[in-house]
């Protein structure tokens, strides 16, 4: 079996040569493709997810020799969530290359962040699977590290924060309001607004509303650190 030519352009991408290519078309078909024939890529998946993890736990590790577990918890969580997964994804263009059904396709797949995040995960276990675990953490290494370095300030989750800050004055947690949504039925965007007891209020957009409402608990809580 041989790769596509966009297959072949996106595992340069990636930075792996498949000795198997049949396990990267698995890795890229989604189970609205699958067939008796055809593998889609939920186990692949199950197994990407923790290849990802060892990796991650062994990277932060190292990065930081003092952390306490404490603090390497939240970091490896903001490092092999779905959102870092489809972030990955993008990067790389990982979207053109799925084989989709028609109707998710039509959906707009190409650009779903739970699609991605899975299928990034399922690429990862190909790579396993194809060459081993240093194959694999080669090429995690190489999309992932300098998320690694900024993992820090990404690992803090926003609405969290906001809510303890809010408790630590009295007040009752933040809202969180939908006031806007936008693009068709298929992307979606939603605009979102975090807000205090007090008015004080940020708004965000984003393609879901849990990213939103981060985003906004984010931009209200630097607001009010500034004016602190």
């Amino acid at each position: 079996m041989r790769l596509s030519a966009d297959l072949k352009a996106f595992a340069a991408r990636l930075g792996h040569d498949f000795s198997r290519p049949a396990l990267l078309i698995e890795a890229v078909t989604h189970p609205s493709m699958s067939s008796p024939s055809r593998s889609d890529n939920q186990r692949l998946e199950f197994l990407g997810d923790r290849v990802l993890g060892l990796v991650m736990a062994e990277a932060l590790l190292a990065h930081d020799p003092t952390a306490a577990e404490g603090l390497l918890a939240p970091r490896f969580n903001a490092l092999v969530r779905k959102e870092a997964c489809a972030d990955v994804a993008r990067a790389i263009d990982l979207g053109a290359v799925l084989k989709l059904g028609r109707s998710e396709m039509l959906s707009g797949g190409r650009r779903k962040q739970a699609l991605l995040g899975d299928a990034m995960e399922a690429v990862i276990a190909a790579v396993y699977q194809d060459a081993g675990f240093e194959a694999a953490r080669r090429v995690i290494m190489a999309h992932w590290a300098p998320r690694i370095d900024a993992v820090e300030q990404d690992a803090r989750d926003a609405k969290t924060a906001l809510q303890e800050w809010a408790q630590a004055r009295g007040m009752p947690p933040p809202r969180y309001v939908q006031t806007a949504r936008s693009g068709p039925d298929h992307a979606p965007f939603f605009t979102i607004s975090a807000r205090l007891e007090n008015g004080t209020e940020e708004t965000a957009t984003a393609g879901s509303k849990r990213q939103a409402e981060q985003m906004a608990a984010k931009a209200l809580m630097a607001r009010l650190e500034q004016g602190a």
